[in-house]
């Protein structure tokens, strides 16, 4: 199935959508995770894992190029056929769903271990899927739209996280590389990670009006999310020593937590009520490509039933499993090698599939 021009999107769209795919809850323990082994220079990490998620957006656009206006489920269609389609569509559908819930659940967590410790996972997860819903269904045209309104709005955040920099330390960064390049190495993994969400593009990129700017708008994309994610670690490495980061499971909370105003109470209350905006555009660009998948997978026009389908099945599991911190630690451990593969093997391997069948062609041709 073709995107028509009622779908279409702009570039900003574009740019709002693929970075609100990669911003989720992980913002608030990113620091922590790769102070674990980078320590101080756990910024280094990010930047390194920044040029390689490029590299793979890279790769999926060569790939994305070759079929300009066909979603993934069609592009799998015409790489292996109709039925071996469908199969190989079939990962891409639970890897899109799981993420989708990971990002809800850990939103619902964070809401109830700070703030609404009483209340019931299920109803903060309700409350999630009626305007996901309304968003979901209404394709992706609505949902850049939103992204690209939250981008907007939400663009003062950052700057709220200057108001405790005087009383932080700029020698906690230094000395810069002191145990080497190994540990920051090492971290680059926890990071990229961080940066799930650039395999959105499968779906993002059929819809893009202006497709000769892909390239410029996805590594813009994927540079804000890295500034982003650079100066929320290095405002917390300013303020945290490392021997109590490390014990700290999510700085970016606790340094919320410090800014205070004569005339605000719990600011920290007001900023993550509104953050929850940003990562909701995570979640459900993740829904709108498990529903659209869906569909396509019973051979409907139409994703709205495959959303409700979607939703409801977030909620019974909630409902059945009320998770925990550790198990969605455990979970999200699990999805990371799913994660890289569906980064940078998966897209290679496609587009190797593509060259070597266009090979084939033109041999049978000539």
């Amino acid at each position: 199935m073709k995107v028509t021009r009622l779908n279409e999107i702009t570039l900003i769209q574009y740019i709002a959508i693929v970075h609100g795919a990669q911003v989720g809850t992980g913002i608030f323990s990113l620091p922590k995770d790769i102070a674990l082994n980078a320590g101080a220079d756990g910024w280094i990490s990010i930047l390194i894992a920044w040029a390689v998620i490029t590299l793979a957006g890279c790769v999926m656009l060569l790939l994305l190029r070759k079929f300009p206006d066909d979603p993934l489920p069609s592009l799998l269609g015409k790489i292996f056929g109709r039925r071996l389609g469908k199969l190989a569509l079939l990962p891409f559908i639970v890897y899109f769903g799981c993420f989708g819930w990971i990002v809800m659940v850990n939103s619902m967590l964070y809401i109830k271990a700070w703030f609404l410790p009483k209340t019931s996972g299920f109803l903060i997860i309700l409350l999630f899927a009626v305007p996901t819903f309304m968003l979901v269904r209404n394709g992706m045209r609505v949902i850049g739209r939103y992204a690209e309104f939250i981008l907007y709005a939400m663009a003062w955040m950052p700057v709220f996280l200057l108001f405790p920099l005087s009383d932080g330390h700029w020698t906690n960064l230094l000395p810069i590389l002191k145990d080497g390049w190994t540990p920051v190495l090492g971290s680059v993994r926890e990071t990229l990670f961080a940066f799930t969400g650039m395999e959105i593009l499968f779906f993002v990129y059929p819809h893009l009006k202006r497709k000769q700017y892909a390239f410029h708008g996805m590594v813009i994309a994927n540079t804000l999310t890295m500034l982003l994610y650079t100066f929320v670690t290095i405002l917390c490495y300013i303020q945290f020593p490392q021997d109590e980061i490390i014990q700290i499971n999510q700085p970016l909370m606790h340094l919320l937590k410090i800014i205070e105003f004569r005339f605000l109470e719990r600011f920290d209350m007001i900023f993550f009520a509104l953050y929850l905006f940003v990562v909701s555009r995570s979640w459900s660009v993740y829904g709108f490509a498990t529903a659209y998948s869906l569909g396509r997978l019973f051979n409907r026009e139409n994703h709205t039933g495959m959303t409700v389908v979607y939703l409801l099945a977030i909620l019974v599991i909630v409902f059945v499993s009320q998770p925990t911190w550790n198990q969605s630690v455990r979970f999200g451990d699990g999805m990371t090698i799913f994660n890289e593969w569906m980064l940078f093997v998966v897209p290679v391997v496609l587009l190797a599939l593509v060259q070597i069948k266009a090979l084939f062609g033109r041999r049978a041709q000539g």
